[in-house]
């Protein structure tokens, strides 16, 4: 007799959040229904941020509770990583999901974690964060695996030649040599 787990017993993140260091949007992702509103969701990140904004979470994730939710979060730099579960979710599932989504970022932007980078790549970050979070049910929490699926994407979607592998750069030579002679 088989058994399956039900949708209520996998973990599950409310929202990640990635914000400056005035408390302003980076790159936020919502997985459930608690702020219908995009007002209901700036007033949440501000009282998110007003609550952490004077602890020290610069060398590890601290954790504290906003609104019967508990966040896991973490700064760097002039970036703030937010992580939102119920009030009933394990706190080390909330880290680990930091941990990786901090690390994917960091191996993405080369160790060069600041807001006018995170900008820059923009992209990359959205990407991680479908990669890590589908529908609110945690699908990776490695950071180097992450990494290495948002870069082999990109690489796919036209990386700039110096970037790319040898057998990616002639594929998309041929591809760009075939496009004009079809013209």
């Amino acid at each position: 007799m088989a058994t399956f787990l039900s949708p209520e017993a996998c973990p599950t993140i409310k929202n990640i959040l990635l914000l400056d260091s005035e408390g302003k949007r980076v790159a936020v992702k919502y997985y459930s229904d608690e702020w219908p509103t995009n007002s209901a969701k700036l007033a949440f990140e501000k009282s998110t941020f007003t609550k952490t904004q004077k602890t020290n979470a610069r060398t590890e994730a601290e954790i504290t509770m906003v609104d019967n939710n508990i966040i896991v979060y973490r700064f760097v730099q002039d970036l703030h990583f937010f992580v939102t579960g119920g009030d009933d979710e394990n706190e080390l599932i909330l880290a680990a999901v930091l941990q990786g989504f901090y690390d994917a970022v960091t191996i993405l932007l080369r160790n060069n974690v600041d807001l006018r980078e995170a900008l820059e790549n923009l992209d990359l970050i959205l990407l991680c964060l479908d990669e890590i979070v589908d529908g609110g049910i945690v699908l990776e929490t490695d950071g180097n695996v992450i990494a290495s699926k948002v870069g082999s994407a990109n690489a796919e979607d036209g990386a700039p030649l110096s970037e790319q592998t040898i057998t990616q750069a002639l594929a998309t030579a041929r591809e760009h040599l075939t496009r004009s002679l079809l013209r």
